[in-house]
This record gives structure tokens, C-alpha cells and sequence, in this order.
């Protein structure tokens, strides 16, 4: 007796594995909102000032009319006017980076996909930091996220149009089309920076680097149009991605528009990525590890695996912007530096992993 004659596909055989993945998708989902819920009032009330996380929800309830009470005049202010929007930040670029990734993930049909790694990211924040360089300011606080999302959108098109060959889309020609438009961008970043003068180029360097350092409250509403757009378009293609991921033949037998779904979904990753850089600069790997772990964890699906990356991206980088500025106190870490020393082993492993289970390149 084979192998195969003693274990029949489970598909065919046991209706538990579904059932099982979506108890898990419910399992992730109630702990990455209590990871959510927990640190929030920890990231409020740890700094230089610090604030306990009992007096933290007691504000917050006090500020929502349902209780708690007001604190003294100084904790008020650090709450509200620097760790508040910092944390609200946070949430929503991790959940733009995380989405976005997702999505790239499900466009090109493979789990080494996400803004940063084929050039999205780099290419949007050479948006922000022309318009930084040049002095430009002819749409006030929107000409950032503007311009990345020009320039992302620009970098998608370029890496999606170079890398297909014969209807699809090579791994490896993903990632090298990747490589050169990231050093072409790092080019133009050099030129921008040789072009600036001195205030601008502490900017500049604020941008490659990463960093929520000055998040504000304007900041706040400067993106919040962008990502709420983004993040509440995403879920309704789920579905579709689904179907895409049989293959571009199959999905189009059963109804999808496969290239007009792919149109429409890399606008909302230049969407969602010129969100995250126009304020906080290049953050990597954020949409390549978290969609990438839930799937290993909850399987394929896209009606969680889309909401579940950008709850995990918001989770994951909060933690990392507290991590950033407690770890080395009273100095900052970059965001971008730390996440990409925690991602780019990561990415070598699943490098290494995709590559041992399609037998190699060639």
C-alpha cells in the first residue's frame, strides 16, 4: 500500500479542517485585539514621564463621558498632545503596512511579496522627500501623502508591468525588478538629499530611517482619510482574491475581471502605502511577516487574512514603536532600522523555505 493509498486527500474526506481555520481566524482575531487593548494603556503610560496604565483608562474614560477622571495638568498634556497621537499613528500605519501586504501577497500570488521588498515603499517616500527637498507646498498638509502616492503608485506599476512574463508572475523576477527599482529610487533619494539644504536634509534623514517621533494630531488627520479609505475598500475583495488564487484561467471561468481586480487593488496598496510614509517614513518588512505568519496559522483565506493583517500590522508595530523608544531610553531607536532587523532575517528564511519546497529557481 502507497502513502497516498493510506492517507485520502483530508479535503475529500474530513469536513473538520475548515471549521478548524475558522476557529482559529476567530482565536487570532480576539487575541490580536486584546494584544491591541493591553497596549494601548502600556504604551500611553511608559516614557521619560511615566503615566500608570490605571490612570491612562481612567482618562480616556473621562474623555468619552463614561466615568474615570481627569489627571493633573502635566500627565494630561503627555497623554494627549505626544503619546496619543503617536499611538494612533502607530495603529493606523501597521494596519495600512500589514493590509497592503496582504494584498500584494494575493495580486502577485506569492508569500515574498509586500510594498517594501519590491519597491513601493522606497518609491513612495521619494515622493515625500522631492516634496521636502523642493520646498513644495501647493496642496498644504496633503502634499506629502500626494506625492507618495504618485510616486508608490508609479513604482507598483512599473515592478507589476516588469516582472510578468507570459501572463504570470515570477518570483524571482519580482524580487530582482524589486532590487533595481530600490536602488534606483536610493539613487533619486541622493540626488534629493544633495539638492536640500540643511533643515531639509535632517527630514530627508528622518524619512529613510523611520521613525513616529513627531507624530501629531494634524499628522493624525492628514492620514487618516488615506488609510480609512484604503482599509475599508481592502475587505470587500476578498473573496476575489480568493478566486485568484487558483490562477488567473480558473478565476476568469468563474467571473472575475483578473486584470481590472488587479488595477484596483494596487491602487489601494499605493493608497495604504503612501499613507504609512507620508507620515512616518520607510518602515519595512511589516507586510511581509505579518500576513505571511497568519496564514501559516489560519490558512489562505482572504475574508480573514485581509482584516487580520492590518489588525496584526497595528499590533506589531506599536509594540515596535515602543520597543523603539524605551529600548535604548533616553535615546530613540529608528522604526524602520528596528523593524528591518527583525524582519530581514525573516525574509532570508522565507527565502529558504519557498525555495526548498518548489525544489529550487529553475
Amino acid at each position: 500500500m502507497t502513502v497516498l493509498d493510506k492517507a485520502p486527500p483530508r479535503a475529500a474526506t474530513d469536513p473538520a479542517p475548515p471549521r478548524r481555520r475558522r476557529g482559529t481566524a476567530w482565536l487570532l482575531t480576539a487575541a490580536l485585539l486584546t494584544a491591541l487593548l493591553v497596549l494601548v494603556p502600556v504604551a500611553g503610560g511608559t516614557g521619560a514621564y511615566p503615566i500608570p496604565a490605571g490612570d491612562v483608562i481612567a482618562s480616556v474614560l473621562h474623555r468619552a463621558h463614561l466615568g474615570g477622571g481627569e489627571l493633573d495638568r502635566v500627565a494630561e498634556s503627555v497623554l494627549w498632545n505626544v503619546r496619543f497621537p503617536r499611538i494612533v499613528l502607530a495603529v493606523l500605519i501597521g494596519a495600512s503596512l500589514g493590509c497592503a501586504g496582504a494584498l500584494m501577497q494575493g495580486v502577485f500570488g506569492n508569500p515574498l511579496a509586500e510594498p517594501g521588498t519590491i519597491g513601493v515603499s522606497l518609491g513612495a517616500a521619494v515622493g515625500a522627500i522631492a516634496a521636502i527637498s523642493l520646498g513644495l507646498d501647493f496642496l498644504g498638509n496633503w502634499t506629502l501623502p500626494a506625492l507618495a502616492f504618485v510616486a508608490g503608485l508609479g513604482t507598483v506599476l512599473l515592478v507589476y508591468s516588469m516582472s510578468r512574463a507570459g501572463g504570470r508572475t515570477e518570483v524571482v523576477t519580482l524580487i530582482l525588478t524589486g532590487i533595481a527599482v530600490n536602488a534606483f529610487a536610493g539613487a533619486l533619494v541622493g540626488l534629493f538629499v544633495f539638492l536640500a539644504d540643511t533643515a531639509a536634509v535632517n527630514q530627508i534623514a528622518f524619512w529613510q530611517l523611520g521613525s513616529l517621533s513627531q507624530a501629531t494630531w494634524p499628522k493624525v488627520l492628514a492620514v487618516l482619510p488615506c488609510a480609512a479609505l484604503g482599509l475599508g475598500l481592502a475587505p470587500l475583495y476578498a473573496r476575489r482574491l480568493d478566486l485568484l488564487a487558483l490562477g488567473d484561467r480558473p478565476a476568469r471561468h468563474l467571473g472575475v475581471d483578473v486584470e481590472r481586480l488587479r488595477i484596483r487593488l494596487i491602487l489601494i496598496v499605493a493608497l495604504l502605502t503612501a499613507a504609512a510614509v507620508s507620515v512616518s517614513g520607510v518602515i519595512g518588512f511589516v507586510g511581509l511577516v505579518v500576513p505571511h505568519l497568519l496564514r501559516m496559522v489560519a490558512g489562505p483565506g482572504h475574508r480573514f487574512l485581509v482584516p487580520g493583517s492590518a489588525l496584526g500590522g497595528a499590533v506589531v508595530l506599536l509594540a515596535a514603536d515602543l520597543a523603539a523608544r524605551t529600548l535604548a531610553a533616553p535615546a530613540e531607536l529608528p522604526l524602520g532600522v528596528l523593524t528591518a532587523l527583525v524582519g530581514s532575517p525573516f525574509f532570508f528564511w522565507l527565502l529558504r523555505r519557498t525555495r526548498r519546497q518548489q525544489g529550487g529557481w529553475a
